[in-house]
């Protein structure tokens, strides 16, 4: 049975920083392509930032530079540290996990949690 679990999501002041983490069970972990995705009220599911296997990662541009994403895959955990955190930055943060096979794709999402920052 899969799992994500996500933590961390508070409130925050701007300026402030976060870190979350996901913890998975019941995926291929190592082998996943891990992600954090974000929705703010009204708006559709963005990327935010993603971690293959071998550790490239991508960001969405208006988190380059405030954000960085970080596996261990040795603890299933992906956690995503935030600084510089602004008010745009305030949604429900979800955790990903995707492992692509030929023929087929496994995608699975958390529950999410929530980050508000205001002041």
């Amino acid at each position: 049975q899969v799992h994500l679990a996500e933590s961390g999501g508070v409130w925050v002041q701007p300026g402030g920083s976060l870190t979350l983490s996901c913890a998975a069970s019941g995926v291929e972990f190592s082998a996943s392509t891990m992600g954090w995705y974000r929705q703010a009220p009204g708006n559709q599911r963005d990327l935010v930032a993603t971690i293959t296997s071998v550790g490239g990662a991508i960001y969405a541009d208006s988190v380059k530079g405030r954000f960085t994403i970080s596996r261990d895959d040795a603890r299933n955990t992906v956690s995503l540290q935030m600084t510089n955190l602004k008010p745009e930055d305030t949604a429900v943060y979800y955790c990903n996990s995707r492992r692509v096979r030929i023929g087929s794709v496994a995608n699975y999402w958390g529950q999410g949690t929530q980050v508000t920052v205001s002041s």
